[in-house]
């Protein structure tokens, strides 16, 4: 099982689109393991925004993401960065396609609603960033047999 960062971005907290969102990973099978409300500091904005330093985008994208609260989550899953990622959608709402997050509530090419980890590497890290030891829970859904074929040892 593999475990990701998932970022609703103020605008989705704004507009109301939390549940509606988080609906599509649990419809999916995903399985929440952490979650939290909060407002990101300056310093953790550009902590975890670090690799973009110095790009055009990047003091707007920290001004955003600290204008407004956040849900930060961690979604465990098999292949859960890949299939978060594809939910996720294009990363402009304007060039998503439909079905997606994106491409189903958003338009902007700025505002983009969520953040979802593009590596393993970068979600231990992002996850390292967001949550303190003994906030991520291990735990096993009763629906896990029913989203996985468990019949070889493993889900697949």
């Amino acid at each position: 099982m593999e475990r990701t960062l998932i970022i609703l971005k103020p605008d989705a907290v704004q507009r109301g689109l939390i549940g509606q969102i988080l609906i599509r990973f649990e419809n999916k099978g995903l399985q929440i393991v952490g979650m939290k409300l909060m407002q990101i500091s300056t310093k953790l904005a550009e902590t975890h925004y670090e690799p973009h330093r110095g790009k055009p985008f990047y003091s707007g994208l920290v001004k955003f993401m600290t204008s407004s609260p956040v849900v930060v989550l961690a979604i465990e899953g098999r292949d859960a960065i890949a299939i978060c990622r594809k939910m996720m959608g294009a990363t402009f709402g304007s060039k998503a396609e439909p079905g997606t997050i994106r491409g189903d509530f958003g338009v902007s090419n700025s505002f983009n609603l969520i953040h979802g980890s593009d590596s393993p590497e970068s979600a231990q890290r992002e996850l390292g960033l967001f949550f303190q030891a003994g906030e991520l829970l291990e735990w096993q859904p009763a629906s896990r047999g029913w989203v996985y074929d468990l019949s070889k040892g493993q889900p697949e």
